[in-house]
């Protein structure tokens, strides 16, 4: 049985993965520091559901899970290097998923320090470590932010992503400097995936689909930047994990590789949010702002690459994913 290493596997994308490893038929290692950038209930909770329990967590001590045989988790900064090799040197992963990293586009135009210490010297232990006791594939999810203030759309992985807007979408363009650097210097190979806004069940409560979510219950208005005109590939964060296991394991003809995963379709924003009433049946006012710092206009995701690679992906079907999210949402905050 293959062994996988999961970090940030706590986190929104991390949750969906591990389940989906399991259920693939996968030894699982989740690693997180289980940090307050949002309330830890729900991370406790994600981690509840894959039968790791709050009581049981200590930092530095693996525990098992009573629901999966072949998954043990382990609290742990990726800052701590002598912990985080010592986990290398004694499980021998046969994969690395490295989903941790200090997320948030405007959270880090206030708090630039962590993004330094989580994204940049974090990454780099999970490198070094990769280096010491090579796994077989190491994947690392990198953003469609650093595509920052390109113009040219849809995005492709060939285009100029050396105007970031945001220091977080600076640590992800850093991280695939890095990669590419131990992968050719270590013989590792790496992949990078830029993920394009994620939304789904569990998702974390920073993101657009959560806040519009949590406006609407609680009767409140909506906050809707660039006075409504945006367009982002929303993209189901099942198809987000297909392409991950998918690529885990996959061929490449080079050592290191990027590639989109997304939906490969902008949506009008406010047509995202208008689904997202109908899925609640309720309409709520809109409070029309201006753009944010760090933030664009518009994602679209070229995804003929990866669809080369792996096929095509699972079906999207937007007003069918929403209502999923939404059923969600209410039976985790109105129990």
């Amino acid at each position: 049985m293959e062994k996988v290493l999961v970090t940030g596997a706590a986190g929104f994308i991390g949750f969906h993965t591990v389940l989906k490893l399991l259920d693939e038929g996968f030894e699982v290692i989740g690693l997180d520091n289980i940090n307050d950038y949002y309330s830890p209930s729900l991370k406790y909770a994600r981690l509840n559901e894959c039968g790791i329990e709050q009581d049981f967590i200590k930092w530095y001590d693996l525990v098992q899970s009573n629901k999966y045989k072949y998954y043990r988790f382990i609290r742990c900064n990726l800052e701590d290097k002598q912990q985080l090799f010592s986990l290398f040197q004694t499980e021998k992963f046969d994969y690395v998923i490295n989903l941790a990293a200090q997320a948030g586009v405007r959270y880090s135009i206030e708090n630039p320090d962590v993004y330094i210490h989580s994204n940049i010297l974090g990454f780099h232990n999970v490198l070094e470590a990769a280096r010491k006791f090579p796994p077989k594939h190491l994947i690392h999810a990198s953003s469609s932010s650093i595509y920052g203030s390109n113009s040219k759309i849809p995005f492709e992985e060939n285009d100029k992503t050396d105007t970031p807007v945001s220091l977080y979408a600076a640590t992800k363009k850093s991280n695939e400097l890095m990669s590419h650097c131990y992968s050719h210097l270590y013989g590792l190979k790496i992949t990078c995936l830029r993920f394009f806004t994620v939304f789904g069940s569990w998702g974390r409560p920073d993101m657009a689909p959560m806040l519009f979510a949590k406006a609407i219950m609680d009767k409140k208005p909506i906050k809707v930047f660039n006075n409504g005109n945006m367009q982002r590939d929303f993209t189901f964060v099942g198809n987000i994990v297909f392409g991950v296991i998918k690529l885990l394991n996959s061929k490449e003809e080079g050592r290191f590789n990027v590639y989109n995963i997304g939906n490969g379709e902008p949506i009008n924003l406010m047509d995202f949010i208008s689904n997202i009433e109908k899925a609640f049946e309720s309409e709520t006012k809109k409070e029309m702002l201006p753009m944010q710092d760090g933030d664009v206009p518009k994602t679209w995701a070229n995804t003929e690459k990866i669809r080369r690679k792996i096929g095509v992906s699972q079906n999207q079907n937007l007003v069918e994913n929403i209502q999923e999210f939404s059923s969600w949402y209410k039976s985790f905050f109105m129990k």
